[in-house]
């Protein structure tokens, strides 16, 4: 059984006198397609950056949340975020620290809130699956909505940076991808609000528990973790079995620069099997040796590749769902009574 806090008791009870947030409200990003290279182009509205401008600081660091129509029928297998200034130039990649893609229509496999379509981190690079085996399909006109935090640990102040995100597609004609591949996450930080929590001095560990809305397939999976974490993994509770477990990599200077990713299907075979009647758990573990707790130091979210069982179709979000409302509210950055309604802070791969 999952306990919530106070303040999330109290902030999804505010939710139900309120209206579900209309995502229509935003502001609308540019979009452009590059048919010959398969791309799509979202630009959010660029911000300027001070030098050392910490996620959790002032001076800017959060683009206004935007959303889109998806212009084509396609099948998308990758992605990557670009920063960068007005006149095109690239900037630094470590601008970035993390970019959401949501999805308000549809919800998350393991839980009645909007499905994360892709996040990527400051250590999450480009990523792309074999185009011809994994897509996720997504309709023409589909109503998507993008959400980027940046930082600036760098010394130069950036007069502008503009974040882009390309996907890279394959055109709903072709008779391609052979499996349909939706994204899915599990984040010790849920169900809803910020996912970051402070990080007691010493070793601790962070877990939560769910079940999938239906039945199917883990074919790939990653992970995203803050500095001093020393493991992260997925269990299946009834077989008391680790599906995958990773330390992540280090630099020379033990920041943490990624999370090994594990594909778990090969030719003729697809992943795991994950079913509704069953509990799945994400944990995280730290070993914080600065003796104190830090603010905001702890994060812990799985993230990975999922393939419906034959016959399966994505549930649609339920918008009136107390949880899916507090959520919206929570990444459109909409304020209530009982709410922070910090930006919009998590990480999948």
């Amino acid at each position: 059984m999952i306990v919530l806090p106070l303040a999330l008791l109290l902030a999804a009870a505010d939710t139900l006198a309120l209206p579900t947030p209309d995502p229509l409200a935003l502001p609308v990003a540019k979009v452009t397609v590059d048919e010959k290279a398969k791309e799509i182009l979202i630009d959010l509205p660029g911000i300027p950056l001070e030098a050392h401008t910490g996620h959790h600081g002032g001076g800017g660091g959060f683009p206004p949340v935007v959303r889109f129509e998806f212009p084509v029928d396609a099948a998308l297998y990758g992605f990557r975020v670009e920063i960068l200034d007005k006149t095109g130039k690239k900037l630094p990649d470590g601008l970035l620290h993390h970019l959401n893609l949501i999805d308000p229509e549809n919800r998350e496999l393991f839980l009645p809130i909007s499905r994360r379509v892709m996040a990527s981190g400051k250590e999450t690079g480009e990523q792309r699956l074999p185009w011809f085996l994994f897509g996720l399909p997504v309709r023409k006109g589909a109503l998507l909505v993008a959400s980027a935090m940046l930082h600036n640990p760098t010394d130069v102040d950036y007069e502008e940076a503009i974040t882009r995100l390309v996907l890279n597609y394959v055109p709903a004609s072709r008779p391609w991808p052979f499996w349909e591949g939706a994204p899915f996450q599990l984040d010790v930080g849920f169900p809803v609000g910020d996912k970051s929590f402070t990080l007691p001095a010493g070793v601790s560990t962070r877990s939560y528990e769910a079940s999938p809305a239906i039945a199917g397939k883990i074919a790939a999976i990653g992970g995203h973790v803050h500095e001093m974490a020393t493991k992260i993994e997925l269990i299946d509770v009834a077989e008391q079995k680790v599906i995958w477990s990773a330390a992540p990599t280090l630099d020379a200077e033990k920041n943490v620069v990624g999370v090994p990713i594990r594909k778990l299907y090969r030719l003729g075979s697809v992943g795991y099997p994950i079913r509704p009647d069953r509990t799945y758990r994400v944990t995280v573990e730290y070993n914080n040796t600065t003796g104190a707790p830090i603010e905001a130091g702890g994060m812990g979210v799985i993230g990975g590749l999922f393939v419906p069982a034959g016959g399966q179709t994505w549930p649609a979000a339920v918008k009136s769902d107390t949880l899916y409302v507090a959520d919206a509210r929570h990444f459109l950055r909409i304020k209530a009574k009982a709410e922070a309604a910090a930006p919009e802070h998590g990480h999948n791969h």
